[in-house]
């Protein structure tokens, strides 16, 4: 029954995405979501929901791998994108966003991942997680929008018809807008980052018995943090933006991506190792 739930929710999200991809991307009209768009978006996204709420919270054993990962930051993705999508023209992004939502939804049940120890079965450690996914897929959304920028600021920069865009990226708001979104999203997923580390660090002093366990997780998740805070330092001081700041974000995001999630397909997959 799950596998089938897992199923459904990945070809709701795909039928989307190919409605989205023909409806605007293959057409010179970039119309606005229609508020039955707005309704389909939410059924799959229902189901989602509840997969990830059975996997973190109702299962007796905490089953946690890059699976449920990239599954819980594409769910939080979507979410936010639909709520974002009521103040400003994203039609452009629904197509891209729901096709990796429909890959990542059935993940959890090719790749459960390994049982937590007990000591990692409480309620705090999964709040902890559900935190730190949240600030996963703040940053998700924020390298979303940086590829997006770049392809906008091609586009509006390569040929002498600058002004000109068709389809759906004529539907987005300015880049000046989109800049602005991104580094409020930043900032946002910053703080939750910073609140995943402070609670992890205290979390590894109950179950590890030291500060932090240095490793490949820690290492890069230091590093995205570190990241972050210097283009948020550089935004704030030196007015960094364009392709730097998009450079910067796009860099501390794949450092954020290989401190969960390449390390556990690398310990579950390759290795083979407890959690």
């Amino acid at each position: 029954m799950v596998i089938l739930l897992h199923a459904l929710t990945a070809l709701g999200y795909a039928a989307l995405a190919w409605h989205f991809w023909r409806t605007r991307w293959g057409s010179d009209a970039a119309s606005a979501i229609a508020p039955w768009e707005r309704a389909a978006i939410l059924l799959p996204l229902a189901l989602h929901t509840w997969l990830l709420y059975d996997v973190l919270f109702r299962a007796g054993e905490l089953r946690f791998g890059f699976g449920v990962a990239l599954s819980a930051m594409l769910w939080l993705t979507v979410l936010i994108y639909w709520i974002e999508s009521l103040f400003l023209k994203l039609e452009a992004m629904q197509a891209p966003l729901l096709a990796l939502a429909a890959l990542s939804a059935p993940l959890p049940a090719l790749f459960p991942g390994l049982v937590a120890p007990p000591e990692a079965q409480s309620l705090e450690f999964r709040l902890h997680t559900a935190v730190a996914m949240l600030a996963y897929s703040l940053f998700t959304m924020a390298a979303l929008h940086a590829l997006l920028m770049t392809v906008l600021e091609r586009r509006l920069h390569g040929r002498a018809a600058a002004g000109s865009l068709a389809g759906p990226l004529a539907g987005l708001p300015p880049l000046l807008s989109m800049e602005i979104l991104l580094f409020r999203l930043i900032a946002v997923g910053f703080l939750l980052l910073t609140f995943t580390l402070a609670t992890g660090i205290a979390y590894s002093e109950t179950l590890f018995g030291q500060a932090m366990k240095f490793n490949h997780k820690t290492l890069f998740a230091v590093i995205s943090w570190l990241i972050f805070a210097a283009l948020l330092g550089g935004r704030y001081f030196y007015g960094w933006r364009g392709k730097v700041a998009l450079r910067w974000t796009l860099a501390g995001f794949l450092t954020l991506l290989l401190a969960y999630v390449g390390s556990r397909f690398v310990i579950e997959v390759v290795l083979k190792h407890p959690f």
